[in-house]
Formats: structure tokens, C-alpha cells, sequence
């Protein structure tokens, strides 16, 4: 028997595998208990939190930021570039504003919904 710890979906799970004996058919049994997955260490930010959250519309790579804390933006200008399925997808700052925080950085990958920056 071989014991191997799998991640899926940031869930960890332990797994024994048995080796068959020439069945063709190698058999194997997941503990039911699945362990706490660790957490990353939360990214400070530039400036502190804003009141705007901008949040990721989908899971996918951030590819590049366009902005910076501190500049001012208008409504649909780009923030950073998020890469999804094979497509670049643009997020804009859904309102005039100041940023307040970049909350994420080049080659990082997100979860749907996650903060990507801040604005006032």
C-alpha cells in the first residue's frame, strides 16, 4: 500500500492506494475525513482597505496590474488584467474613485468572488 495527500479544490485529502495483484483493476480507498487545507498569509496592502471592493468575476491568473494605491481612476478604466480560460478579461473599476489597495500581484492566481482591490 502507498499513502499519497491530494489537494482538490483546496480541500486535502489523504488517500491509500493499493497495489492490485494483476487484476487489471488496482483498488483504492479515500478516508472519509478530509484535513484543513493550509491558508495563505493574507497580502498587505498598499494603503489599507477601501470602501469599494473590487472582486474577481471568475476563477483565473492575474496577468497584469494597470493600476497602482493611490491613482485615481474613473469609472471602466483598467485595473489589472485577469486571465481565464484562455482569454484576457478586463477589470475595471466599477466608479470614480482613488485606488485604495492592490490586494493581489502579476502571476497570482484567484477564486471567484476574491477581493482584487479597494477603492474610495
Amino acid at each position: 500500500m502507498k499513502n499519497y495527500t491530494i489537494t482538490v479544490n483546496g480541500t486535502v485529502y489523504d488517500v491509500t492506494v493499493e497495489e492490485g495483484a494483476g487484476t487489471g483493476a488496482p483498488a483504492a480507498a479515500a478516508k472519509a475525513a478530509p484535513k484543513a487545507a493550509p491558508k495563505a498569509a493574507p497580502k498587505a496592502s498598499a494603503g489599507g482597505a477601501g470602501a469599494v471592493k473590487v472582486n474577481a468575476p471568475m476563477p483565473g491568473k492575474i496577468l497584469s496590474v494597470k493600476a497602482s494605491a493611490g491613482q485615481a481612476v474613473k469609472k471602466g478604466e483598467v485595473l489589472m488584467i485577469l486571465e481565464a480560460m484562455k482569454m484576457e478579461n478586463e477589470v475595471v473599476a466599477p466608479q470614480d474613485g482613488t485606488v485604495a489597495s492592490i490586494d493581489v500581484a502579476a502571476g497570482d492566481s484567484v477564486e471567484a468572488g476574491a477581493v482584487l482591490a479597494t477603492m474610495n
